[in-house]
């Protein structure tokens, strides 16, 4: 087989077993990428590495196509005005969309006669769609079909890459706004801790204001203020100690009532 190394450079005409002691000497893979050649081309290379740059680019090819959808829209030659006015609105609606639409006209019986009436209903159709249908193909006679293919036109595809455009603005926009927001939302924050501490600063200070300014006639005198310890404790209320005697004796009247009967049936027994 004919080799090529890692660099691209032609090593020369090997044998499969000093090609393949070639490749583990540099811990690479010996892949053959000529099988019709005479003799077969091998190359040495990294066999992962390669897949992965191939599906990079098969994936960066399919990005960058652009996928053709074709419709089809079927007339009669004699078909009615409303008929007519609701499917052209049904072409006009795909070529909007950038697909392509194939206008078929059905011969019935005797009408297959009469190709120029089904070629007259063709080219008024591509002239009153002029603004947004480029004629790909010009009519043609298939048997008892006639067929005609309407593609998009150049305005019609600059204006569906222009209206893409202002959607990627808006987008940087609304980003845009939302890190605004978001750096006010933390200078707000920032600028409400110093305030708040300053009021925490300023909580004593109006404290001790409103401790001096006082009337003296509601201060009690130094001589007779006494510790906390020699305080005499608070009389209980009235209603509490009230309900506190009351408790035996309902108690007690409680336990009379439940034991009448007991004695009353006592007795009754004896």
């Amino acid at each position: 087989m004919r080799l090529i190394g890692e660099d691209g450079q032609q090593i020369g005409i090997l044998k499969t077993p000093d090609a393949l002691r070639y490749a583990q000497e540099r811990d690479l893979d010996l892949v053959e990428v000529a099988a019709d050649a005479r003799p077969p081309v091998c190359r040495v290379l990294d066999y992962s590495k390669y897949r992965y740059e191939q599906a990079q680019k098969q994936k960066a090819a399919r990005k960058h196509q652009q996928q053709i959808t074709i419709r089809e829209i079927k007339f009669r030659p004699k078909i009615a005005q409303n008929d007519y006015d609701t499917k052209k609105g049904h072409v006009t609606r795909f070529l909007k969309h950038k697909d392509k639409v194939k206008i078929t006209i059905m011969f019935r019986g005797r009408e297959v006669t009469h190709p120029e009436r089904g070629q007259a209903l063709l080219e008024r159709l591509a002239e009153e769609l002029a603004d947004l249908a480029v004629v790909e193909q010009r009519p043609i006679q298939d048997g008892r079909n006639m067929t005609m293919m309407l593609g998009p036109s150049k305005a019609v595809l600059a204006e569906t890459s222009d209206a893409k455009k202002p959607e990627k603005s808006d987008k940087a926009e609304k980003g845009g706004k939302k890190d605004a927001a978001a750096s006010n939302g933390t200078t707000d924050q920032a600028a409400a801790k110093p305030a708040k501490a300053a009021e925490v600063e300023d909580a004593p200070a109006e404290q001790a204001a409103r401790g001096d300014a006082a009337p003296a006639g509601d201060s009690a005198p130094a001589g007779d203020s006494a510790p906390a310890a020699d305080a005499a404790p608070a009389a209980e209320p009235a209603p509490r100690r009230a309900a506190a005697r009351a408790a035996p004796r309902r108690a007690a009247a409680r336990a009379a009532r439940r034991a009448a009967p007991r004695r009353a049936a006592a007795t009754a027994r004896s």
